[in-house]
């Protein structure tokens, strides 16, 4: 049986940080975890395409989700994609179509809320050191309003958590209690 866990959150809200430190500790308890970051397949595709406006930019978020899901459905049932990405930004029905097609079984989101102003402040101190190609520092004022009404997916058990605080110790035992 395929299982994925989404890591879901408003861009700055630490899906990164929770996805590496969710893969060390299942890697720990001998679980086989492979990151699947939206953004760096986008990087890439930044680098090898170029970069544009941001319909350009939307485009390429679409041709990366499309293309981890393609990873995902190639993968063996023994490994489990622990895929980073928001995943709102599109209809539900898309990501219920990828995770159709790839054949995901049985998925938790783990939902890594941000208070609005510390996901713009973050965005705004991370925006020059980022790779070219993604939104400018002024996206903030809009990620503020995005943080303000950002809810989990809910397609299967969601595991809240701050991506303000660290990592919750029990994250990795309550995501497996969650795919069994």
């Amino acid at each position: 049986m395929k299982r994925a866990i989404l890591i879901n959150g408003v861009p700055a809200s630490g899906k990164s940080t929770v996805t590496r430190g969710l893969v060390r500790a299942l890697e720990l308890r001998g679980i086989h975890a492979m990151p699947l970051g939206l953004d760096t397949v986008k990087e890439g595709l930044f680098a090898q395409i170029g970069t544009g406006d941001r319909d350009h930019n939307r485009m390429l978020g679409r041709a990366s989700y499309h293309a981890i899901f393609n990873l995902v459905a190639d993968m063996p049932d023994s490994l489990i994609p622990v895929i980073d990405a928001w995943h709102g930004f599109q209809p539900e029905s898309v990501l219920r179509d990828h995770l159709a097609r790839a054949g995901v079984a049985r998925l938790v989101e783990v939902w890594v809320g941000i208070a609005p102003a510390e996901a713009a402040r973050r965005y705004r101190a991370r925006a020059g050191r980022r790779a070219f190609g993604h939104l400018p520092a002024s996206y903030a004022d809009e990620l503020f309003a995005l943080a303000g009404t950002a809810r989990p997916v809910q397609l299967g058990p969601v595991i809240e958590i701050d991506g303000a605080a660290p990592l919750p110790e029990d994250l990795a035992d309550r995501v497996l209690a969650g795919l069994t």
